[in-house]
C-alpha cells in the first residue's frame, strides 16, 4: 500500500464516488450504455427526475442519503420529468464541485440518418414526434440537446459502432479499478434436453468412451472416482482436454477485454451424467488454477439421479 492510500485510510477519507450521468440523443444507445455501466459495477438508475438527483447523491451525514454508494450511473434525458439542458447543467454544478464525487457527463450522439433508420426498423415512435415524422423529432431534440452536448465531459458517437466495440469503448472510459472481473460458469448438459440457452461456447464430448455402457459405472456420475478413471483411460481424453483448457486460458482474457461480464462454457454429452460432468469439473479446476473466477453447474445431473 502506498503512503498516500495509507494516509487517506488513517485520516478516514474515502475515495470520490464515480458518478456517470448518461444523456444524449434518443436512439443513440443510452439504454445499452446504462447496462454496460451496470455490468461494470455501477448502481444504474434509469430516467431519474432531476430534483431527486441531488438527494440520491447527498452526503451520507446530511440525513438525506440512506448509504454511501460505491459508483452511480444515471440516465437523464428528455423523457425525464422537468428535464431541460439549462436546468440540467445548472443543477449539476454543485455536484461537480464536491470533493466526494467524481462526476462525468456522457453524451451519446448518432448521425441523424442512422437514428432515422433505427426508428424505422424498430417501428418505435420518437419521444418528440408522436404525431409527426421521426425526422422532425430528431431535429427538435438535437436543438434542445445542443448545449448539453457542448458541455459534456465525453461524447461518444454510436453511428458506426457495433455493440462489442461500444462495450469496449465504455469499459476503457468507465471501468472501476475494483470492478468485478468476468464471471465464468462451466455447465454440463445432456444433448437430449437441448443446448443451454445461456451458453457462449459449447463443446461436445460424446466422442469419449461412454461409462453408461459399463454396468458398474452406469449408476455413478462424472463426480465419482471410478467414472473419472474410466474416462481418463480413453486415449482421446488427454490431448482433447489439454487443447481445450489451453485454448480457453488464451481466450478468456480477450472476452474480458471486450467488456463481457459473464461467460458460460457448456460441455455436453448424451445423458449429461458422466462425460460432460467430469470434463466440466476438470475444466473448472483448471481455469480456477489460472486465476479466473469460475463456478460449475450440472444442469441435468439432478439429485434423484445421483
Amino acid at each position: 500500500m502506498n503512503s498516500t492510500a495509507a494516509s487517506e485510510i488513517d485520516d478516514g477519507l474515502a475515495a470520490p464516488v464515480p458518478v456517470v450521468l448518461v444523456t444524449g440523443m434518443s436512439g443513440a444507445g443510452k439504454s445499452t450504455a446504462l447496462k454496460v455501466l451496470e455490468d461494470l459495477g455501477y448502481e444504474a438508475i434509469d430516467n431519474l427526475p432531476l430534483y431527486l438527483l441531488s438527494r440520491l447523491l447527498a452526503p451520507k451525514d446530511d440525513g438525506l442519503s440512506a448509504a454511501r454508494l460505491d459508483a452511480v450511473a444515471v440516465d437523464v434525458d428528455i423523457r425525464t420529468r422537468d428535464f431541460g439542458a439549462t436546468a440540467f447543467l445548472s443543477g449539476i454544478q454543485p455536484l461537480a464541485a464536491r470533493d466526494d464525487l467524481a462526476l462525468k457527463v456522457l453524451f451519446l450522439d448518432c448521425d441523424d440518418n442512422v437514428l432515422r433508420r433505427r426508428y424505422t426498423e424498430t417501428r418505435r415512435r420518437h419521444p418528440l414526434a408522436s404525431d409527426r415524422p421521426v425526422t422532425d423529432g430528431i431535429a427538435h431534440e438535437r436543438q434542445l440537446m445542443s448545449k448539453l452536448r457542448d458541455n459534456a465531459d465525453l461524447v461518444i458517437d454510436s453511428s458506426h459502432l457495433a455493440i462489442p466495440e461500444f462495450r469496449q469503448l465504455m469499459t476503457q472510459h468507465f471501468a472501476l479499478d475494483s470492478g468485478p472481473e468476468m464471471a465464468v460458469t462451466v455447465t454440463s448438459f445432456s444433448y437430449r434436453r437441448g443446448l443451454p440457452r445461456e451458453a457462449d461456447l459449447v463443446f461436445d464430448v460424446r466422442f469419449l468412451a461412454n461409462p453408461h455402457y459399463v454396468e458398474d459405472l452406469r449408476a455413478h456420475s462424472g463426480m465419482d472416482d471410478d467414472v473419472a478413471a474410466y474416462i481418463e483411460k480413453d486415449p482421446a481424453f488427454g490431448p482433447f482436454f489439454e487443447s481445450l483448457s489451453s485454448m480457453l486460458v488464451i481466450l478468456l482474457p480477450h472476452y474480458a477485454r471486450e467488456g463481457k461480464s459473464y461467460l458460460t462454457v457448456a460441455v455436453g454429452c448424451t445423458g449429461g451424467r458422466h462425460r460432460s460432468v467430469y470434463v466440466a469439473e476438470r475444466l473448472t479446476g483448471e481455469l480456477g488454477d489460472h486465476g479466473h473466477a469460475v463456478s460449475v453447474h450440472h444442469r441435468d445431473l439432478t439429485s434423484e439421479n445421483k
